[in-house]
């Protein structure tokens, strides 16, 4: 594999796991909009109703926390690279 071939599928991979995460936003939201208004269209309140939107905004909290867009260890993104370089170079 080439380098072209390997920025290509690099691109290819990154822009998919953005659309699914992004396609994973719309779904919790969609839930979460879903189990709000069957919590509050009945008029009582039970105790399952509200663990379950309570369950489903921690999913979905913790689900925006997997965001491809952030990138918490930024300052180790350039030893990763040297090391790959390094590791491919070698016979």
């Amino acid at each position: 594999m080439n380098n072209q071939q390997k920025s290509e599928v690099s691109t290819f991979l990154s822009m998919l796991q953005k659309g699914i995460w992004l396609f994973g936003i719309l779904s919790w939201i969609f839930g979460l909009t879903d189990r709000s208004i069957a919590l509050l269209s009945d008029g009582y309140l039970s105790a399952i109703d509200i663990v379950q939107l309570f369950t489903a905004s921690f999913f979905f909290v913790s689900w925006l926390f997997l965001s491809p867009f952030l990138s918490f260890n930024s300052q180790s993104q350039p030893q990763v690279e040297g090391i790959r370089q390094k590791v491919e170079a070698s016979p």
